[in-house]
């Protein structure tokens, strides 16, 4: 399809969204996006663990029920879900860094398998629940280190913990499918999404919040693997197909089950230090360091995703390439940090700049 399809703000006004992780990066950005449609959202995750977070910084939970509890807490995810009386469950609630997995395996299993069978298994036994999205990740796939775009089709795997846990995540979302939500008409998909980027991280050992802490600091900025090479996107770009997706499995679409990529095109594909080096540019100053990483930790080198699925079946496709990327990134950063400007309108803004017509960046 030539014509980009976009979340359409009448489907979710007034929709009953319970939405798992949105004191985190990309489920806050969700939850603010859910609220600017009139969603009626709740929202279910521990409290955040950066300082500063997203979900202060930008008062997320004003506008939403928000709900600080456990996602391996199977009775607490089925009682906050079944208050909720939801049609549509959006599950992003994970521990989400490869790093912080090899520190700590155990719980990043029980976080993100026991965590998806529990929002799953209590989806399956509130009668309100129509649709099920879990979001997994790009590093779900067996990482041959070749250079071709993985497919939805593609072997499942993981190296490091993190990224196993997800494949494992998929391998749960298939079974549930097949054993539980055909049968009690629930559509039920999973979205895996690239190297997101965007306003508002913070977490540790992410190359943006690294870059921003350094220029703030004005230190160089530390980089382990400049080769390494991601599908670098913008947050809003795979909330945007999110959303699309969950409006189509709400619609009965069968081609809307299953798993979907929701990556950039071929040009966001780059290596760690050319996206460095263009946060750098956009900054304005800065310089970088290659430290290369003492603890030898293995991480991808190569990470490519074929998104061919959910253009030719939702219509979906990236509207930001990598420049626009790494303006929008930088510009949320300036405006909030250095310009004093309130971190929810900036991010209501950009969200509504996403949706225009015209998504052309402006200097700031």
């Amino acid at each position: 399809m030539s014509q980009r399809t976009l979340p359409n703000p009448a489907f979710w006004r007034g929709r009953k969204v319970f939405l798992t992780g949105h004191t985190g990066f990309k489920g806050g950005w969700l939850a603010l996006w859910l609220q600017q449609m009139g969603a009626k959202v709740t929202g279910y995750a521990l409290a955040p663990d950066t300082l500063p977070a997203l979900f202060t910084l930008a008062d997320v939970a004003n506008g939403m029920h928000s709900v600080i509890d456990d996602i391996r807490d199977a009775r607490a995810v089925a009682d906050a879900l079944a208050e909720a009386e939801a049609e549509i469950v959006l599950h992003l609630a994970a521990q989400p860094l490869v790093r912080a997995s090899y520190a700590d395996p155990l719980t990043t299993y029980a976080t993100n398998v026991m965590g998806t069978a529990n929002v799953l298994e209590a989806s399956r036994r509130v009668p309100s629940v129509k649709v099920v999205q879990v979001i997994t990740t790009d590093k779900c796939y067996d990482n041959r280190e070749w250079e071709y775009p993985y497919r939805e089709t593609d072997r499942l795997g993981g190296h490091d913990p993190y990224s196993n846990s997800k494949a494992c995540a998929e391998l749960v979302v298939d079974s549930y499918r097949r054993s539980f939500m055909t049968d009690a008409g629930i559509q039920l998909a999973s979205a895996r999404a690239g190297n997101v980027i965007g306003g508002g991280d913070w977490a540790a050992d992410r190359i943006v919040p690294d870059c921003i802490r350094a220029l703030l600091g004005e230190k160089p900025v530390d980089i382990r693997s400049p080769g390494a090479i991601r599908p670098w996107q913008h947050v809003l770009e795979p909330l945007s197909g999110y959303l699309v997706l969950a409006e189509q499995q709400y619609a009965g679409n069968p081609a809307a089950a299953g798993g979907f990529n929701f990556g950039p095109e071929p040009g966001n594909t780059v290596p760690v230090g050319e996206l460095a080096a263009g946060m750098l540019r956009h900054w304005g100053s800065g310089s970088l360091n290659i430290s290369g990483d003492p603890l030898k930790l293995h991480e991808a080198g190569t990470l490519k995703l074929d998104i061919s699925k959910a253009r030719r079946h939702l219509g979906w496709q990236p509207r930001w390439d990598f420049d626009k990327t790494l303006f929008h990134t930088v510009d949320w950063y300036r405006r909030v940090l250095c310009h004093g400007e309130a971190a929810r309108q900036v991010c209501l803004a950009q969200i509504a700049q996403y949706h225009a017509a015209d998504s052309t960046p402006t200097q700031a």
